[in-house]
Order: C-alpha cells, then sequence, then structure tokens
C-alpha cells in the first residue's frame, strides 16, 4: 500500500509524481556536476510535476481517500490543538479509574476565548500507533470526553472535537467495561449540552467510535478525510464475505466529503493542501482554525435554544427520503 522512498511515505498512486520529482533531482545534480544550465527544462518539469500532483488529488477514488485520510503522517488531534490554540492543559482520566491515550482531551485558549477540545490521537510511528491503540478509544475514552464536556457545559465553554478513528476498539475488555453504553451516553449527552459544539472530520471518521463525539451544531470534514458507517474492509467482508471488494464497498459507502455534503450530513468541506494536508500541515491548521472562528461566532449569536433546536433538526433530517410511486 504505503512505500518508503526518500524519506517520505508514498501511497501507490503518488507513484508516478515521484518518479518525476526523482527525475528533477538528478537532472539538477547532473547540471551542477558538469556545470551546466538546465533552469528552463528544470522550470518545465517542475510545472508539469505540479500540474499532475493537481491532476492525481482531484480525482482521487474513495479508496483511495481512504489512503490518504490514513496516511501516517496526516496530522492528527495534537497537531492541530497545537498548531491553533493560544494554550493548551491536556487532562486526564475519568474519574473511573482509566486513562485512555487513544483519546486526548483538554482546555485551551482558541482565538482569545476558552474552549474544551479532545479527539481521538492516532501514532505516527508504529510505537507510537501502539500506545495510541491506532485511535481506537476504550469505553473510558469516551467516558473521558464526556467528563470534559460536562465541564464545559458548567462553565459555558465551546466544545470543538477532532474526529480520526477506524473506529471504537471492539475487544473484549471494552465490551465487558461497556463500550456501546459509553458511546450511547455521549450521544444522548452532547443533544442537551448548552454551549456551541464543532464537530470536525480531520482523517478517517469510522463507525460508532467516530460518532461518540459527533454530536454537533456543526459538522466539518476535511478535503480528503472520510467518514463512514464501517470501514470499507469490514463492510466487505461482512456484505460479500471478500476483504479484497473493498473499492467497491467504498463506492457504495459514500465516505467522500463530496458525498457527503450532497447528502447534508456535514456542513462544510475544508480544502487541503494540495497533496493532502500532510503536505502542509500548518497551511491545513489554519484553515480549519479560520473555519472554526467563523462558526463559533455564528453560534455564539444563538440563543441556547436556538442551538439545541439546530443541533436536534440536523440530526432528525439524516436520512429522510422521498419515495416516488410509479
Amino acid at each position: 500500500m504505503v512505500t518508503t522512498e526518500r524519506k517520505l511515505i508514498l501511497l501507490d498512486f503518488e507513484k508516478p509524481l515521484a518518479e518525476l520529482e526523482s527525475r528533477i533531482i538528478q537532472i539538477r545534480e547532473l547540471a551542477e556536476e558538469n556545470d551546466v544550465d538546465v533552469s528552463g527544462e528544470i522550470r518545465h518539469l517542475e510545472s508539469r510535476a505540479v500540474q499532475l500532483r493537481q491532476e492525481i488529488f482531484s480525482n482521487l477514488s474513495p479508496l483511495q481517500r481512504l489512503q490518504v485520510a490514513r496516511h501516517p503522517r496526516r496530522p492528527g488531534t495534537l497537531d492541530y490543538i497545537q498548531a491553533m490554540s493560544d494554550e493548551w492543559m491536556e487532562l486526564h482520566g475519568d474519574r473511573g479509574g482509566f486513562d485512555d491515550p487513544a483519546m486526548v482531551a483538554g482546555v485551551a485558549r482558541f482565538a482569545g476565548r476558552p474552549v474544551v477540545m479532545l479527539g481521538q490521537q492516532k501514532g505516527h510511528d508504529t510505537k507510537d500507533n501502539i500506545t495510541r491503540n491506532f485511535g481506537m478509544a476504550s469505553p473510558g475514552g469516551y467516558r473521558k470526553a464526556l467528563r470534559l464536556m460536562e465541564h464545559a457545559d458548567r462553565f459555558g465553554m465551546p466544545i470543538l472535537t477532532f474526529i480520526d478513528t477506524p473506529a471504537a476498539w471492539p475487544g473484549l475488555d471494552a465490551e465487558a467495561f461497556g463500550q456501546g453504553e459509553a458511546i450511547a451516553l455521549n450521544l444522548r449527552e452532547m443533544f442537551r449540552f448548552e454551549v456551541p459544539i464543532i464537530c470536525t472530520v480531520i482523517g478517517e471518521g469510522g463507525s460508532g467510535g467516530a460518532l461518540g463525539i459527533g454530536v454537533g451544531d456543526r459538522l466539518l470534514m476535511f478535503e480528503h478525510s472520510i467518514y463512514s458507517v464501517a470501514p470499507p474492509e469490514a463492510c466487505a467482508a461482512i456484505l460479500w464475505r471478500d476483504a479484497a471488494k473493498a473499492p467497491q464497498a467504498a463506492d457504495a459507502l459514500k465516505i467522500t466529503s463530496t458525498d457527503l455534503k450532497a447528502l447534508a450530513i456535514i456542513d462544510e468541506i475544508l480544502p487541503e493542501p494540495i497533496g493532502g494536508a500532510h503536505a502542509d500541515p500548518l497551511n491545513a491548521a489554519e484553515t480549519l482554525k479560520t473555519s472554526l472562528i467563523k462558526h463559533l461566532d455564528e453560534l455564539s449569536r444563538m440563543t441556547i435554544q436556538q442551538r439545541q433546536d439546530l443541533r436536534y433538526q440536523k440530526f432528525r433530517a439524516m436520512g429522510v427520503f422521498t419515495e416516488l410511486s410509479a
């Protein structure tokens, strides 16, 4: 799926671009060694590389977008929090004896106002992923998130959540400690909170694990992120008993930001730098910050009742369809 080259992690569909960029480097090195001016040819190839990158990333299939969403270098919750907040203090524990590293949460100062920020955190390498359980939170993680959201509601602080998980942790211990109940409780409580809530899908939004911190007044989504009831591989294994049919499942699930905007599931698509958010994380963070400030300003002008009614109607309208008679 991925290869390592020049200390970069390349996806399969990026190989033609990598070959072109490698050729540019070779020509530049040869020109320097032989003291030859090839600046014109290099400019032409660099222009072609930019064009090729735009062509590739503007025509990604759903499964390719999933690969981008899962890129090991893609910015995670802590990356965005540190880039956007003026102050940040991470808080730990669910007050029940657990502190899940797959769910990070804390208080921050964002654009001059106190907020609570929380979200799933994946790792950027194997060791970190094992520590973070690949971003799959346990019941303790969702209870920690709820504890911080209740704190935000009590003290009138907006809640900003960042969704990036393949699913909630499906292990036996998670079931024994009430995974379903923990997520269901979050869903119920998030509907009653009086403060503004903005949720953003920053990477992979999968299953109930994503929805457990995904009930809000606004749902934003990065261009190459995905949001789905189940990962395509799991869907293919369930429906066809063949994980190789993941591309077919990805098409049918409507997991992309454009599909979900058309279905009125999300409120805004956040454009990513050419090559994905991992190609320019600071640019991606600035895009997210600008959008969050805009939506926070809009929501702050509403009354509590208006926000709660908006939140309720938003989710009630999902899945509505019209049946046409013959």
